[in-house]
Order: C-alpha cells, then sequence, then structure tokens
C-alpha cells in the first residue's frame, strides 16, 4: 500500500481544467487531517475567472462529447471503474485522510462510488426514445432524448468520491460535459479522480474540478451564464434553497440531494437482534455523517427497553474511536470543529431538556474532532436533536404505543429523504413503507443505497433522483419531432 507522504505528492494540487493548471493569481488553501487538526497540504482556490475557464472547456467539449458514439463514453466509463477498482486502497487511504472516516468505511465506499461508472457504462447505450403514429392519423410522432448541455455538480464533503461519482457517471453517460465543484473541506479525492479520469481516456474538458474556499463568489457567475444548462447538488437544505434560487434565473434544469431526519422504527413484532444490527450500520455508517444516516429511533414500547439494552451492548463492544488510519478503528472524527460543536450542542440540549445519556455523550478532548458513539434515551418531543439533522454518532431513542403514533411520529419533520422499518409482519411493511413520506423506505434493512436503486428525497429532502435507470434522464433532454 502507497504511504501517506507519497500519496499526497502525488495527488493534484492545481485546479483540473483540461489537465492540471494554477488558480489565477496563484492563492491556494489549507486541507487538513481530521484527526489530528493539521494541515495535509494546500490546493488551489479557484477564482470566478477559473470557474468561467472551465465553462469554456465544458462548452468546446461538448458538442464532440455528445457526438461520441454511445459505446464509446461507455467504454470509458467502464475503464474508470476498472482503474478506480484497481486503485481502491489508495483512494481509501486518501478519503480517510481528508475526511476522518475509518479505512473500511473508505473502502466500502470505493466500492459503491466505483459502481455507477460500471452501472451508468452500461446505461449510456440504453437511452430510448419511441416513434409512434399520431392517433388522429395525421402523421408520425418521434420522441428523441438528448444531452441537456454543460453541468455543474457542487459536491459535499461526507462522501468525497460517491457522491461525485454518482453524479459524474450518468453526466456523462448521457454526452454531458460536466464542471464539479467539491467540499473546500474534501478537495484531494476529487482532484485525484479527475486525473484517473483523464488516464482512461476521457477528453478534455469533458470534467473539469474546481476547488476553491469562496463557492459562492466562483458557482454565481456559472449559474448566471446561459451557457450551463443543469445543475446537481448535494449538501444541505439551506444551501440547496438558495441554489435553486440562484437557478432559476437561468431556469436551469436542477436536481436536489439535500437533508434528512431519518426515522428509524421498531414495532413490537420486529426481530429485535436484527433491529440492533440494523441499527449500527443506520446510524453508525460514516460516523453518523450522512443523510441517509437514522436520526430518530421510534421503537414500540414492548421491546423499547430490550432494544435499548442490545444497542448500548452492541456499540458499547463493536465501535472503537480513533483515528481512521488505526488498524482497529471502527468511528473515526467529526470532519471538523464546527460539526463536534453541533453535535455536542445537540446533546447538550437533549440532556437540559431531560434526556438520559445512556452510552457516550462526551467529546474526549485532545486534539481532533472526535466524539463517541453516544445514546440518548426518554428524549422529550421538543428536544431540538428530533428536529435537526445531527450528522453524528448520536441516537435518540424514543417509545410509542400504537402503530399509528409510531407513523405519525416518524412523519413529524419537513424532512422526508429514507426511512427504516423493522416488523415481521408483511402487510405492517407494506402498509407503513407506502404511508411513510419519504422517498426510500429499508424495510428491515438498515442500509439501502445501491446505484441500480433510484436515490432521493421528498418535501425538505429534494428533488431528482440519481441511481437506478431514472438518474440517467435527469441528464437528457426530451425532444418532439414532428414526421408527415
Amino acid at each position: 500500500m502507497v504511504s501517506k507522504s507519497e500519496l499526497l505528492q502525488a495527488v493534484p494540487t492545481q485546479l483540473w481544467i483540461g489537465g492540471p493548471v494554477d488558480a489565477t493569481g496563484g492563492a491556494t488553501f489549507e486541507v487538513h487531517d481530521p484527526a489530528t487538526g493539521a494541515v495535509l497540504t494546500r490546493v488551489a482556490d479557484a477564482t470566478p475567472e477559473d470557474a468561467m475557464r472551465a465553462l469554456d472547456a465544458a462548452e468546446a467539449a461538448q458538442a464532440g462529447w455528445a457526438a461520441t458514439p454511445a459505446r464509446e463514453r461507455g467504454e470509458i466509463l467502464r475503464r474508470v471503474f476498472e482503474q478506480l477498482t484497481a486503485r481502491a486502497e489508495e483512494f481509501a487511504l486518501l478519503m480517510t485522510l481528508e475526511m476522518g472516516k475509518a479505512l473500511p468505511e473508505s473502502r466500502n465506499e470505493v466500492r459503491y462510488g466505483a459502481e455507477f461508472f460500471r452501472w451508468f457504462a452500461e446505461e449510456a447505450v440504453r437511452v430510448h426514445g419511441r416513434y409512434l403514429h399520431a392517433p388522429s392519423g395525421t402523421g408520425r410522432i418521434m420522441v428523441h432524448k438528448q444531452p441537456v448541455g454543460p453541468c455543474l455538480a457542487i459536491t459535499p464533503w461526507n462522501f468525497p468520491l460517491a457522491m461525485g461519482t454518482r453524479k459524474i457517471g450518468p453526466a456523462l453517460a448521457a454526452g454531458c460535459t460536466m464542471i464539479v465543484k467539491p467540499a473546500s473541506a474534501t478537495p484531494l479525492t476529487m482532484l485525484a479522480l479527475a486525473q484517473l479520469c483523464a488516464e482512461a481516456g476521457l477528453p478534455e474538458g469533458v470534467l473539469s474540478v474546481v476547488t476553491t474556499s469562496r463557492s459562492s463568489a466562483v458557482t454565481q457567475p456559472l449559474l448566471d451564464d446561459p451557457r450551463l444548462r443543469k445543475l446537481t447538488f448535494t449538501g444541505s437544505t439551506e444551501v440547496g434553497k438558495k441554489l435553486v434560487q440562484q437557478a432559476a434565473n437561468g431556469l436551469l434544469r436542477t436536481s436536489m440531494e439535500l437533508g434528512g431526519n431519518a426515522p428509524f422504527v421498531v414495532f413490537d413484532d420486529a426481530d429485535v437482534d436484527a433491529a440492533v444490527q440494523g441499527a449500527m450500520l443506520a446510524k453508525l455508517r460514516n460516523g453518523g455523517e450522512a443523510c441517509t444516516a437514522a436520526n430518530r429511533f421510534h421503537v414500540q414500547n414492548g421491546v423499547l427497553e430490550e432494544f435499548t439494552t442490545k444497542l448500548v451492548a452492541a456499540m458499547s463492544s463493536q465501535v472503537r474511536l480513533g483515528p481512521g488510519t488505526d488498524a482497529d478503528t471502527t468511528l473515526g472524527p467529526l470532519i471538523n470543529e464546527d460539526q463536534l460543536n453541533t453535535v455536542t450542542e445537540l446533546v447538550e440540549d437533549a440532556v437540559e431538556a431531560g434526556a438520559q445519556v445512556r452510552l457516550g455523550g462526551k467529546a474526549p478532548g485532545g486534539p481532533g474532532w472526535f466524539y463517541p458513539a453516544t445514546i440518548l434515551t426518554e428524549v422529550p418531543p421538543h428536544a431540538r436533536i428530533l428536529r435537526e439533522e445531527v450528522f453524528g454518532p448520536v441516537a435518540p431513542i424514543i417509545g410509542f404505543d400504537t402503530e399509528r403514533a409510531g407513523l405519525d411520529a416518524a412523519n413529524d419533520t419537513e424532512f422526508g429523504l429514507v426511512s427504516y422499518v423493522y416488523t415481521r409482519d408483511l402487510d405492517r411493511a407494506l402498509r407503513i413503507a407506502e404511508s411513510l413520506e419519504s422517498g426510500m423506505v429499508g424495510v428491515n434493512r438498515g442500509v439501502i443505497s445501491d446505484p441500480a436503486a433510484p436515490f432521493g428525497g421528498v418535501k425538505a429532502s429534494g428533488f431528482g433522483r440519481e441511481g437506478g435507470t431514472e438518474g440517467i434522464e435527469e441528464y437528457l433532454s426530451t425532444k418532439y419531432i414532428a414526421l408527415t
């Protein structure tokens, strides 16, 4: 396995616009290691002028890339998948260094993220239109799908690879060029991916990566430019709303994968042991820093204490807090000090309101931004932690009496990304799944993400879908051609 120093020396730290280029003016910003707070490296800090350079490159490459046969586009994506898989350990270590997650988590993300290239390599050749006689008999109808044009993707820090690949994969498969603006906390993985794509044969200008510490200043000129035709964003609902407003001026196609407040509902008839293991996955995947992370645990009173006791035991025995690069670490640090403060505040607010700490509940201090696996019980309904996305390894548990009460509690949120349900009753599982106000539901499963399935939410969790056969549609326009 490559060493940390060798890896950091090999990763591009310039902008990627047809290859590595310096930012206008030569400014850079720091990238930190969440486990220590130390500076890993510095990367180019783009200006609005650099954003325009990237759009110029995307526009110049758009016609040629759209005209490239679908099979050829797919073969390039397939090579990216193969090379990314071959270099999985390098990318896993890089993500752990800049984001903090434990190496097993990073390895899982590489596997998951790479699959979007394989899936959409296959979808590139399956873009269908249709042809039919007009019912009136006056002519023929042809429906044609074509790429929307240059796209801007704004990605978050929590999944530095996968949140990019599930946008890049379908965009490139559809024949669109794309500019990616990764989060300033985790820019290295996306720069390394751009370099890998070039090595796999992706033409210059089809994919650009613009790193910056001044996101709004750099993305606003892109959103105002009529050459840009699509915006896709993963991040907070607050920022998503602002981007939708900005995109409205140019009537851009938009897809928004926004915040979550996922309920994890356990009924009396559930397999409690299976529910506990599902809760471990749903809560602690990516250290809880995931929009799909279970945020509220609603447990029917008949199994409330059994579930709680077993979850405390599982977290106590299975979770080890430490630097993500340590071999036995299962829970790494949070991304930065601000996130550590946010998690701390939410827990303290719940405790002050009457919640009981059954496990964890306090940061260990010292270097790095660590917070332990935490379980809270007797959480009052007005506690902020039940309303806000905690984005950390904290599990608040609340009891309920009836099925209706459990369903109402689960839906009592402005968000609607994913929900989890545990029950042995098939009729109940389908009844609850259909009634939950979320774009995705996991039935007796703690992890639901799959490149072959449509990912997305409703309500304040956004709109549009990524993955599945639906994912490529976000990057295609429908054209009707009338024939005599």
